[in-house]
């Protein structure tokens, strides 16, 4: 699915992202709890106001598990496999939901990175998260 051109450009523009984790996972899923109300039932226990130390400890989460599958572009369901059980087992998140927290860091990505998010940045990082989200969702099949 991810051409080699897609990898380099994957990595580099997660080199942008890398020490800006926390930030850009608490934004997304800020943004994905305004954006999509529903997410919230998820989160029964969390204090979802923004700066909320849950929220962001779990954007920390979510940005170390992208940063993680960045490290196995070449085998991504080997590195997301604990994380895929869980949410699938355990959580029972709807995998829907992958895909809308997908394009709420796209958007964090787009504001943050500004004209240093190409359009063929767009385009691979796009192409990842959708890897990521099949590889979330691959378990409830």
């Amino acid at each position: 699915m991810l051409t080699a051109d897609d990898k380099k450009i994957i990595a580099q523009l997660w080199e942008k992202v890398a020490s800006h984790q926390e930030e850009f996972g608490n934004e997304a899923l800020q943004r994905m709890f305004i954006t999509y109300p529903q997410t919230k039932t998820y989160f029964p226990h969390f204090d979802l106001h923004p700066g909320s130390e849950q929220v962001r400890g779990h954007g920390k989460k979510v940005a170390a598990a992208l940063g993680s599958a960045v490290k196995s572009l070449d085998n991504i369901s080997q590195a997301l496999s604990e994380l895929s059980n869980l949410h699938a087992y355990n959580l029972r998140v709807d995998p829907a939901n992958f895909k809308l927290l997908a394009q709420c860091f796209q958007v964090v990505l787009a504001v943050h990175l500004g004209k240093d998010y190409s359009p063929e940045m767009h385009a691979a990082f796009d192409k990842f998260l959708s890897a990521v989200a099949a590889v979330l969702a691959e378990k409830y099949r």
